[in-house]
């Protein structure tokens, strides 16, 4: 599978893992240890394997990435994120699935694709600087767990 400069869009699944009481509650974000957003901080997630339901693979991902054993809930929403190189060719296309997931067990820790890996408030997001669609996610996430 070729993630930089593919010949098709691929598929992405994320974990939106928020805990807490609802005025104190954070979500759970990684910091990208390779590209594309290499140091940034983003949900765990990642590209869709063959053969793996799109649930399955937020599981896996947040597995790989946090340590964390995750039952998927709510689908939050699906982005498009094309990112082009400076010429403007497409470098690279994911098609993300968000899911909200709620932690059922594993041990918190920085694994395969992720640097880091950190609980942040609401509070705390804006200096983040998230991609939009991940600050778009997060905020639908903390908006769901209010109802």
């Amino acid at each position: 599978m070729q993630r930089e400069f593919p010949e098709v869009p691929l598929v992405g699944v994320g974990a939106v893992i928020i805990e807490g009481p609802i005025e104190d509650s954070r979500v759970l974000l990684v910091k990208r240890a390779h590209p594309p957003l290499q140091a940034q901080w983003s949900i765990p997630g990642g590209v869709l394997e063959v053969g793996e339901l799109v649930r399955e693979g937020a599981i896996r991902e947040a597995r790989e990435e946090t340590g964390l054993i995750v039952e998927p809930a709510d689908l939050l929403g699906v982005y498009d994120r094309v990112l082009r190189n400076p010429d403007q060719r497409v470098q690279y296309h994911y098609v993300l699935i968000d899911f909200l997931c709620r932690r059922v067990g594993g041990d918190l820790q920085a694994a395969d694709d992720a640097a880091e890996v950190r609980w942040f408030t609401r509070e705390e997001l804006p200096e983040l600087n998230l991609a939009e669609d991940a600050q778009d996610v997060i905020h639908k996430g903390f908006a769901k767990l209010s109802r």
